[in-house]
């Protein structure tokens, strides 16, 4: 039985204990708008697995992961998604009122997407050359850190920002020789390349070096005072989602479509299925699904720190995190 699966065993709430009960409103702010990598929470709402938990979760869009850390902190939604390092620049530059309580991406989702016909085998074959990104990517804040973690020059790559419905027309068509975008998006370039005759190929910053977590989920420290129940009661059911959304991608697809009607819904699973392995991998394994494990969260904030010219002494990254909501997780260790 997977960790998953034992935090629903054993602290599952069915609909019977609830009862009568009113439901418990919760809103929940998902970092971008909804796409296949957003499917486990709109799977736990059409599966009733929230309601379970005698809870009435209300799904909304925030505008980064920064934007997701300021709408909590101001009490705007209860809990939400985004990238670590945000939630740790955040934290050690004005102590905002929001805490990690569950970690999602064990890997890095940041990659060089290139084609396999490029001779990209490494950064190292892309000086002299041109790449492109998304003008509002967190991904540039680290890429001048990731080119000296490889012996790269800093300006040995020239990059290109522009819209992020640009990149994977600029590649296909041979305008740029890569560009840079997490894993979860890579469903979108298979069919641009397609049609010009290439074959997709992607380096994941993972295997250059850059550790650290990811997607994770976050709750208002008004939120964890307040309400802690609710927190742990979400988690369980979060986690389930995550479960059966790994195990059925195209089944968090069609959830994710019947609450959003434009979403291709096989496109939408084929986005689950890239980040299951940014999920479930060696680290999560080891750890235990869910968990901040000292040293990698250390690992995070060095990356953060450095790349944000924050002074690494200035903040203890495990301020930001707590496991106390997790209680399987907690009971295994």
């Amino acid at each position: 039985m997977s960790p998953l699966t034992r935090w629903g065993a054993a602290f599952g709430m069915t609909l019977a204990l609830t009862g009568a009960a009113a439901a418990e409103p919760l809103t929940f702010l998902i970092d971008w708008l909804p796409a296949g990598d957003k499917g486990a929470i709109y799977l736990g709402v059409a599966k009733g697995l929230f309601k379970e938990q005698g809870l009435d979760v209300t799904v909304q869009s925030g505008r980064g992961s920064s934007d997701v850390v300021t709408k909590l902190g101001t009490g705007a939604a209860d809990m939400g998604t985004g990238g670590l390092a945000a939630l740790l620049q955040a934290k050690a530059q004005s102590a905002v009122p929001v805490t990690a309580v569950m970690a999602i991406y064990t890997k890095q989702p940041d990659a060089i997407f290139t084609t396999t016909d490029s001779g990209v085998s490494s950064l190292k074959d892309l000086v002299g050359k041109t790449i492109a990104t998304a003008t509002f990517s967190s991904s540039n804040v680290a890429w001048p850190l990731v080119l000296k973690a490889n012996g790269v020059p800093a300006d040995g790559i020239r990059v290109l920002k522009v819209d992020p419905g640009a990149l994977a027309p600029m590649l296909a068509a041979g305008t740029v020789a890569a560009t840079i975008n997490w894993l979860t998006v890579a469903p979108a370039f298979e069919g641009p390349l397609k049609e010009a005759g290439k074959s997709f190929k992607a380096l994941p910053w993972s295997e250059l070096g850059f550790e650290g977590y990811g997607l994770s989920v976050f709750a208002s420290d008004k939120m964890l005072a307040k309400r802690p129940e609710a927190v742990r009661k979400f988690l369980v059911a979060y986690a389930k989602a995550t479960e059966m959304a790994n195990a059925d991608p195209m089944a968090a697809a069609k959830a994710l479509k019947a609450a959003v009607p434009e979403v291709a819904a096989e496109r939408a699973a084929e986005e689950w299925r890239v980040s299951i392995p940014l999920i479930v991998n060696e680290t999560s394994r080891k750890d235990g699904m869910g968990v901040f494990e000292p040293g990698l969260l250390r690992t995070t904030w060095r990356w953060t720190a450095e790349s944000q010219g924050i002074p690494i002494e200035s903040f203890d990254p495990a301020k930001a995190v707590t496991g106390d909501f997790l209680p399987a997780t907690k009971a295994e260790r």
